[in-house]
């Protein structure tokens, strides 16, 4: 469902705001196809990494890499096939069925101006199956749970058919058994895979290697038996 795992490195990025730093000095680079956790309290400054390390925001200092490659130099449509980003909430005024989200994902296959080729109903069928929605595709997105509304942004994600995937706290307002589903359904992914997450239990259990940002600074990181200690 997903290309090879891709390499993504942040090197020395920093980035501030109205003359307060938000982003200071931050270097991350996950073997490919591993998960990586990001960790820290709020406002640390782990969504502002995540927007750096898939091209949203621009570092002020430092630079991000894609298999080797600035990601500044890439044209959007080339990054968007390779690397897919799952915010915290996807909401929309429109009111479209579950296959219609998913589709989304094969826009940065397209030419521009087209429909869906004849290899996207496919991918779209499998990245639906992966995530348990085969059955829940000419449903309406606005009907489901808060946990199938992950699922399906999990499955647009795939359909993209990236080397890394970035989640932004995927499992905020989940309850324990389908934040436990998603993360074991990321984790079997053969993909690179950099998750913000709250919770230490859930990095524990499903990250190869955590970082901790505290004010904008990583202050450790490492295995998770190194870094979440007493």
């Amino acid at each position: 469902m997903t290309a090879a795992p891709s390499t993504l490195e942040a090197r020395g990025v920093s980035w501030s705001v109205r003359g307060r730093t938000i982003l200071d000095d931050v270097t991350v680079a996950p073997a490919p196809g591993t998960m990586v956790g990001v960790l820290g309290p709020n406002g640390s400054g782990k969504s502002t990494l995540l927007r750096i390390l898939t091209g949203v925001l621009r570092p002020d200092t430092g630079s991000v890499h894609l298999d080797g490659t600035d990601i500044r130099s890439l044209p959007r449509k080339r990054l968007s096939r390779r690397l897919a980003l799952v915010a915290q909430e996807a909401t929309t005024d429109q009111n479209p069925t579950v296959r219609e989200v998913i589709e989304l994902g094969r826009i940065p296959h397209r030419a521009a101006w087209s429909g869906p080729g004849p290899g996207d109903d496919g991918v779209v069928r499998r990245a639906a199956a992966t995530t348990g929605l085969g059955d829940r595709l000419d449903q309406r997105y606005a009907t489901l749970s808060g946990g199938e509304r992950q699922r399906v942004q999990i499955a647009r994600a795939l359909a993209q058919e990236p080397g890394v995937l970035v989640l932004d706290e995927p499992t905020n307002h989940l309850d324990i058994r389908h934040q436990l589903d998603l993360l074991a359904l990321v984790r079997a992914t053969d993909t690179t895979v950099i998750a913000a997450l709250h919770d230490l239990s859930l990095a524990a259990t499903f990250c190869d290697h955590l970082i901790v940002l505290s004010g904008g600074r990583l202050v450790t990181g490492g295995a998770p038996h190194e870094v979440l200690t007493a």
